[in-house]
């Protein structure tokens, strides 16, 4: 009887030197409008999060931890996403959609890397909001510069000796006959999925780090909204509550969209049939969420949008 995490054996045992990316070819006659919406979608993100970098590196008023943490964050995801969104376009955009092994192996490799990345920094912004409004008198005693800058250099490089290993780990499998990789981009479960012999241990390597890098921070920022929310309740002005909950309702909808799409795919099953769910819940957590991110966590605040305002005066005034 095979292990549920085995692929059986191949009729072709023609070893395979390269994948080739499905993406979105099985709707070809919806290729040109994806193209247009993902163009679209990728400017923005690049657009919104390059104006956070500009104003919080320039505006004195934004030279907070908080904004420290923000744009860390915001070039985090221009990262992110274009670790996968130029290949999207690009396949979208002909018909060789074919993929080496190498470009397979680092893309993969920086995709997770900054993934873990993102997971690590919304969980130091989560502890940021519950410092600031739980222990407000504390605040600028605890969140000193030597903290921002150790907590941001621990969300940037904790992931790589991770993920170095993991990437050599399954690039190292032995993979024949089928090289078509049902997805847009090099993620675990496809490649893995197209591995022959057993892949057990590869499973449950994949849910361990799940559990490490998504499902914990996950648990943490939850913990910290729970005790923010608690505090904000205390909070006697009617106005101060609706204004604070109206915030932190927006953050915790993107992290539970973000986690809960990613947390779905890494643990699922992976020698289960892929249903192409995963291609939709893999587009929110990779390219629909950062897009929303800088409107989220600068358009509903007064600071950054003062900042932005004075920014595009000077702008205009330069140009002028």
């Amino acid at each position: 009887m095979e292990s549920s995490g085995q692929n059986p054996l191949r009729e072709n045992h023609t070893k395979v030197v390269e994948f080739i990316l499905i993406s979105f070819s099985d709707v070809p006659e919806l290729q040109g409008f994806l193209f247009g919406v993902f163009l679209i979608i990728y400017a923005t993100i690049l657009m919104g999060n390059s104006l956070i970098l500009i104003i919080t590196k320039i505006d004195a008023a934004l030279k907070t931890p908080m904004y420290f943490f923000l744009s860390n964050f915001s070039f985090l995801e221009i990262c992110f996403v274009t670790v996968t969104a130029p290949r999207l376009l690009a396949d979208l955009q002909r018909q060789n959609r074919s993929i080496s092994f190498v470009a397979c192996a680092i893309q993969m490799y920086f995709f997770l890397i900054l993934g873990a990345a993102e997971c690590f920094f919304l969980t130091v912004m989560a502890y940021d909001r519950y410092v600031a409004i739980c222990n407000p008198l504390l605040y600028h005693l605890i969140m000193n510069n030597r903290l921002c800058f150790q907590l941001a250099a621990v969300c940037w490089v904790s992931a790589i000796p991770v993920y170095t290993g993991f990437t050599s780990w399954v690039f190292s499998l032995s993979f024949c006959g089928s090289n078509q990789l049902n997805h847009f981009f090099c993620d675990i479960p496809p490649v893995v999925q197209l591995a022959c012999g057993d892949v057990f241990m590869t499973e449950m390597l994949v849910y361990v780090i799940a559990v490490l890098v998504a499902a914990t921070p996950f648990t943490l920022i939850l913990g910290s909204y729970v005790n923010i929310i608690s505090t904000i309740l205390k909070l006697p002005s009617a106005t101060g509550r609706a204004k604070a909950f109206s915030t932190c309702s927006s953050h915790l909808t993107v992290v539970i969209l973000f986690f809960g799409s990613g947390i779905i795919v890494y643990f699922k099953p992976i020698s289960s049939p892929s249903t192409g769910m995963e291609k939709i819940l893999s587009l929110i957590y990779t390219i629909v969420i950062p897009m929303f991110n800088p409107m989220i966590y600068c358009l509903r605040n007064k600071d950054v949008m003062i900042a932005l305002r004075k920014f595009l005066l000077k702008y205009n005034d330069s140009k002028a």
